[in-house]
């Protein structure tokens, strides 16, 4: 079992803590069957090295950015190589700092615990963390695999993103900011869908036209049979499987992970 990236230095009363999404994330895309399949999809191509190019690893709504230092520190070990370079994106600041420490924490205690030098270095490599809307920062046709927590639970509507580093704001406006950007990372409006169904309209854009795969979190309330029919119909060469849920877990908060991916 891998380690989980270390998250103990996070301010999580700014930034939404690992809960048991994060770990069924991490669970999932760390499973024999899924290094399988990213291994397979990613792993060195015999006498075509030179023409692969290096996967983009995206993750939206970083949070603490606990899986996005997951899938960097143990490149290696998840896609069979460790050239992967990633990017985190959250519309909350104060995440992608985080994120960005998560990160270079993680790659950094891996490679401490290399005891032989001449061993491959095994983690990828951050770009950075931007502060931005979903995929709004992203060329198109850039991403390899997308990663999306999304805030999934139902509420009557989506809080607007706020600035909540205002120099003149006072003690409890800066209070009510912080908690408006934590609500981002958990209200998902009508069903809890709204800030998800506008990520599902950009994957046609944003993913690789060959091979490009996104992993999108949703629980009960979401309607998952729902989603993964509307993505059926896109048609080809779009395919989607479930590939995670959560434990027997009572109550409407059951998790699912899609797997949505394009082309061959």
């Amino acid at each position: 079992m891998l380690p989980t990236p270390s998250t103990s230095y996070v301010d999580f009363d700014r930034v939404y803590e690992p809960a048991e999404d994060s770990f069924l994330l991490l669970d999932t895309l760390s499973s024999t069957k899924e290094v399988s399949f990213l291994t397979e999809r990613f792993g060195p191509l015999k006498g075509r090295d030179a023409e692969r190019s290096s996967p983009l690893i995206v993750e939206i709504g970083t949070g603490s950015g606990v899986v996005l230092a997951f899938l960097t520190a143990y490149a290696q070990t998840l896609f069979g190589i460790s050239d992967i370079l990633s990017l985190g994106i959250d519309i909350n600041q104060y995440a992608c700092k985080a994120s960005i420490q998560t990160v270079e924490k993680a790659c950094q205690n891996v490679n401490d615990d290399l005891q032989d030098a001449s061993r491959p270095r095994g983690t990828g490599f951050l770009l950075t963390s931007v502060n931005g809307d979903l995929t709004s920062a992203i060329r198109p046709e850039s991403v390899d695999v997308l990663i999306f927590n999304p805030p999934y639970v139902p509420t009557s509507d989506v809080p607007t993103a706020v600035a909540a580093n205002g120099r003149n704001r006072e003690k409890q406006a800066c209070l009510d900011a912080d908690s408006d950007m934590l609500s981002l990372s958990y209200a998902g409006g009508v069903d809890g869908m709204e800030v998800t169904n506008r990520l599902l309209d950009q994957l046609p854009s944003v993913l690789v036209a060959d091979g490009g795969i996104a992993y999108i979190l949703l629980c009960k309330q979401n309607k998952p049979d729902e989603v993964a029919q509307r993505i059926r119909q896109w048609g080809a060469p779009w395919m989607v499987d479930v590939i995670g849920r959560s434990g027997k877990q009572g109550g409407w908060e059951k998790l699912q992970i899609l797997r949505i991916r394009r082309g061959s």
